[in-house]
């Protein structure tokens, strides 16, 4: 119980400050100066904050990882996003309450009970920020400081189910090329013409490989830009296609496939952010499954695009209220939380 009310004072203390992506630095000024004052030695690159303990090189190791940024405020609050209000049916509203405060103080009151029990693994646990816009700032940047990992625990609104398949993201900015004319007259190139048939190739393409647990290859046109005003022919036609991967496909693949069908110049804002998945065999997997959850495929992406290793990405919440007006969580979910967390690491073997 000391736990469940030390994580609700550390989310509310949260809450109270402003942490959009790449502007962190005052949350986790107030998590180290927290932790420090607790004993802890507390390591920090940039916002990113971590904890270990006694790293023994005969042990693998297993990381503790949620993040510390968060979106900005939607329209349509009804209150004080930072305002750390605190209803009579259990509720915690807050920007960040759910995605992924929850989360991350409930993986670090974990962290202080397991690391105060002999294990089987080296224990990290790791404050990261960027987390929303996959900075490179973020765990991209901490990882190669970290002893190598064998195993993570990704903590995101899942109700405490696992994640063990997560989608990956591509962005491409496509661009279709023609020449400027007078629309009263036959000439130029219309760049519109020229780009409307991979757009419709994007529509209707489908990879053949499809997971059981992240469905198909997911490609979509979300914007489209072209002309100058209505009597131009437009010489040129861009538009951006968000494309979520799944376990069978790398990011690279994909591009190289799909600059086989298209014509337009196709350029991707980033290839990092790759699928993931952890077979059903891991014993993490399996004492998950011991106790009753059901493992499951992600659409939204996390850090885990980050990792190579195996990860499970789970935590207290409800994704659907991510990004949301009036975001909350309930009381009960990080209790709960803490004790499951407890339940499917202490003791674990994780190789």
């Amino acid at each position: 119980m000391e736990q469940f009310y030390d994580a609700l004072d550390l989310l509310k203390g949260m809450i109270a400050i402003p942490s959009f992506s790449r502007e962190e630095k005052n949350v986790a000024d107030f998590l180290q100066e927290r932790w420090s004052q607790q004993g802890y030695a507390v390591n920090r690159h940039a916002d990113n904050l971590w904890l270990s303990t006694v790293m023994d090189a005969s042990k693998p190791t297993l990381l503790l990882n949620s993040h510390i940024d968060t979106v900005r405020p939607v329209s349509g609050w009804s209150r004080d996003a930072f305002d750390t209000y605190c209803t009579e049916d259990n509720k915690v509203y807050g920007l960040g309450s759910n995605d992924a405060g929850a989360s991350l103080v409930s993986l670090f009151e974990t962290f202080t009970v397991l690391s105060q029990r002999n294990q089987q693994y080296n224990l990290i646990f790791l404050a990261s920020a960027e987390e929303e816009i996959s900075g490179k700032n973020g765990m991209e940047s901490v990882l190669p400081l970290l002893p190598a990992i064998d195993f993570a625990v990704v903590g995101e609104p899942t109700g405490m189910q696992p994640a063990i398949a997560e989608k990956g993201l591509m962005v491409l900015d496509c661009e279709a090329h023609g020449k400027a004319g007078h629309a009263a007259r036959d000439e130029g190139v219309n760049a519109i013409s020229l780009a409307i048939g991979d757009v419709e190739w994007f529509h209707t393409f489908r990879f053949p490989l499809k997971s059981d647990l992240l469905g198909p290859v997911k490609m979509t046109v979300t914007q489209i830009q072209s002309g100058t005003q209505h009597n131009v022919i437009p010489d040129r036609c861009s538009f951006t296609v968000d494309i979520r991967s799944n376990e069978f496909y790398s990011n690279e693949e994909l591009l190289r496939e799909i600059k086989k069908h298209v014509d337009c110049e196709a350029i991707p804002r980033s290839s990092r952010l790759n699928s993931s998945r952890t077979d059903s065999s891991h014993p993490f997997v399996k004492r998950a499954l011991m106790l009753g959850k059901q493992p499951f495929g992600s659409p939204t992406l996390s850090d885990q695009a980050l990792m190579p290793f195996a990860s499970v990405k789970i935590g207290p919440g409800d994704s659907a209220r991510s990004h949301t007006a009036d975001e909350y969580i309930l009381q009960s979910e990080i209790r709960e939380a803490i004790a499951e967390y407890t339940m499917l690491l202490d003791g674990l073997k994780i190789t």
